[in-house]
């Protein structure tokens, strides 16, 4: 048994993966109508009344969980589920509202010898594999570059508390960053800058660059308010690689101006919320080596997000 933790849009995405993949399941949401939506979109059954109430009924162990609540509840609902004995969490990105939340997680993991994971569906895309062979047949990543221009504009008329508009870095646009140095590696050199407010984000102005510990130079940028998108470009000796939309693979030739499509094999990124369904397996199946993990979570804020928030 599974339980997704959740019954809003990103629990719907992944019921529709387990039933695909003929896995029982059961869904913990917390409001009625958020719940009867669920049920009606998703044909499956789930409960009402939040988490602390259904493990209060003492429903016996799943095989793991997945947590897809808002990110103000990501580390209640992961420090609840361990400590009810859960041993297998996978969480949606970031896991945290505020950064210094994850060293509680990292103490009840440690506590509870349970396994915590964020779920960056990127890492999973049919884009991201593609890009990866490519790079090994062609001896190695030289250098990338990745933007990650949040769309300011439009991000400023939703309706969402004012504490997840100001973490928007870290709730957002650390899924372009986690993939980027997923496939580079991670910096062993980084320098940052970053400039400008707006009246819900300081700030909104980034730029930087650096070494990875692979030997790739990297470089990013982002304005989120001027026009841009996220996307990662990848060069090897032989190619450029555009991931630009990342849900696509272009290439570039040595030698040549024209970029051209490159076919990959997407019926399951088009077929599911792209990532999705390779992610949710690997997870349940015990693959973690493409899994994002809490030590390297905790690393990447501490080493990585911080420093381009901060800086």
């Amino acid at each position: 048994m599974i339980w997704i933790i959740g019954a809003g849009g990103m629990a719907r995405e992944y019921a529709k993966v387990l039933k695909a993949q003929n896995r029982e399941f059961l869904c913990i949401g917390r409001s009625e109508s958020t719940v009867d939506a669920f049920k009606k979109e998703s044909g499956h059954d789930a409960v009402a009344g939040g988490l602390d109430a259904f493990l209060a009924g003492k429903p016996g162990l799943p095989e793991a969980v997945i947590v897809a609540t808002d990110e103000k509840s990501h580390v209640p609902n992961c420090l609840a589920l361990m400590q009810y004995g859960v041993r297998r969490i996978l969480c949606e990105k970031p896991g945290f509202l505020h950064p210094e939340e994850l060293e509680k997680v990292a103490a009840a993991q440690k506590l509870c010898g349970a396994a915590v994971f964020y779920a960056y569906n990127r890492r999973f895309y049919a884009s991201t594999l593609a890009a990866e062979k490519i790079i090994e047949e062609d001896g190695g990543l030289r250098s990338f570059s990745f933007e990650f221009t949040e769309w300011g504009h439009v991000i400023a008329t939703y309706n969402f508390p004012k504490e997840t508009l100001a973490n928007w870095f870290f709730a957002n646009s650390t899924h372009v960053v986690d993939l980027a140095f997923f496939i580079g590696g991670m910096p062993r050199e980084i320098t940052c800058y970053a400039k400008d407010e707006s009246s819900w984000h300081k700030p909104v102005n980034f730029a930087g660059a650096g070494l990875t510990e692979k030997g790739a130079l990297f470089n990013y940028q982002a304005n989120w308010e001027a026009p841009g998108r996220w996307a990662v470009e990848l060069l090897t000796a032989s190619h450029r690689i555009y991931l630009k939309p990342m849900e696509q693979l272009q290439l570039q030739d040595k030698g040549s101006v024209k970029v051209y499509p490159v076919e990959i094999d997407d019926h399951l990124d088009k077929e599911f919320k792209p990532g999705l369904y390779l992610e949710t397996q690997a997870f349940l199946d015990g693959n973690d080596q493409r899994l994002c993990s809490l030590d390297h979570q905790i690393k990447a804020v501490k080493e990585v997000y911080t420093k381009i928030v901060a800086a």
